[in-house]
């Protein structure tokens, strides 16, 4: 038993921790919070940068305007392009890293070689990475040319950041009942998992959930929550939403540099299965893609959820490597966390980029308190 002389040694030892973490990210968090309802910056008779300056509270104007107001559909294209940059970054670096570590778990010769060149690329920053792949991809050079050089074919005409089209278009209008797709796909799909598995009451509060969002989605609730644009048919001409095609070499940069270390989590997930499994498998009869299938890629998916949640958050917060390969002024390329540097240190708009970061938070907690919640309870 631990006296209270230890406890006190042992609080007083974290206590500088606990105080920074307070000054320095629930506070700062609370001042964003704070400085996301005020009209910082967007009053033209209080200069941003006046020693005197009056910041006036305005409650959750700047975020209705994010969403509606014609002027901000860059930030609402922001979101389109973070979620498809989630959705096929997160994607291509699962595929990659698990094909890469079904390699190298073959015995092949040269494996501390390969592992090392496949994890080198996470070595670096994702400005070198930026800046090496945007020499790569040049409109007029680089991997363009490649077809050219080698084969004498005709050079490939794609322009990569350049490129204005844009692939999936929706409307802006249309994000609720997407989402309302999305979400019933997603649960349904849980509900298939924990059905197989025997967790029947899983599967039903799986089915009720499906229940309560078809019946948002598809009785015009939606209508009386979702904010609508000031003008929709305005924006839809100037700036349609979809999978641009800009990010098409982004997201190749990322998923070269990030796909290592998701090999590098598969491979010791691998590694981690008892050999005594594959061989019971092989004796009773399962070829050797039988035993990665039944047996070692189930051992995996705990691996599999901890490399999406890290990926994932990554993904929101992307911000270097969009800045280093397309610059911040690229409107096919432009991402939350660039739109939190234009609005703060270019337009001194600091209450709108405030309002960005918080949206920013917002997200990534979606993301990560579900995952620590869990975890949390499953080691209690």
């Amino acid at each position: 038993m631990r006296s209270r002389k230890d406890r006190l040694i042992a609080f007083l030892m974290v206590l500088p921790s606990l105080i920074a973490i307070y000054i320095f990210v629930y506070g700062f968090i609370g001042s964003a919070i704070q400085t996301s309802t005020t009209d910082w910056g967007s009053n033209p008779s209080q200069p941003p940068l006046a020693e005197n300056v009056i910041r006036s509270d305005i409650g959750l104007a700047n975020y209705e305007g994010l969403m509606t107001d014609m002027m901000e559909f860059s930030f609402r294209n922001s979101l389109s392009n973070t979620f498809f940059f989630t959705i096929f970054f997160v994607g291509g670096c699962l595929v990659v890293g698990l094909i890469l570590a079904l390699l190298l778990d073959q015995n092949i010769v040269g494996e501390g070689l390969f592992r090392t060149i496949f994890l080198f690329p996470m070595a670096l920053s994702f400005v070198v990475t930026g800046t090496i792949w945007r020499w790569m991809l040049q409109p007029n050079g680089g991997v363009n040319i490649l077809p050219q050089e080698l084969f004498g074919l005709n050079p490939i005409d794609f322009g990569w950041m350049n490129s204005r089209d844009v692939i999936l278009p929706f409307e802006w209008a249309q994000v609720p009942t997407l989402l309302t797709y999305i979400g019933i796909i997603i649960i349904a799909f849980m509900v298939v998992n924990y059905a197989t598995k025997g967790k029947w009451r899983k599967s039903q509060y799986g089915v009720i959930a499906i229940v309560v969002i078809a019946l948002v989605g598809f009785s015009g609730l939606w209508n009386n929550i979702w904010l609508p644009l000031d003008q929709p048919d305005m924006e839809s001409s100037i700036a349609p939403k979809g999978f641009n095609a800009a990010l098409i070499g982004i997201i190749i940069a990322a998923v070269w540099q990030m796909s290592g270390y998701t090999m590098a989590m598969f491979i010791a997930g691998i590694r981690g299965i008892p050999e005594e499994l594959r061989e019971a498998a092989r004796v009773d009869g399962c070829s050797e893609l039988g035993v990665y299938i039944r047996i070692v890629l189930p051992q995996l998916n705990p691996i599999i959820l901890s490399a999406m949640i890290i990926l994932g958050h990554i993904s929101l917060k992307i911000f270097d490597l969009v800045f280093a390969m397309a610059g911040p002024d690229n409107a096919q390329t432009i991402v939350p966390g660039l739109l939190v540097y234009i609005e703060g240190f270019r337009e001194n708009s600091f209450a709108r980029a405030s309002a960005i970061a918080v949206i920013m938070l917002f997200f990534v907690a979606l993301i990560i308190v579900p995952y620590l919640w869990s975890q949390l309870r499953d080691d209690s």
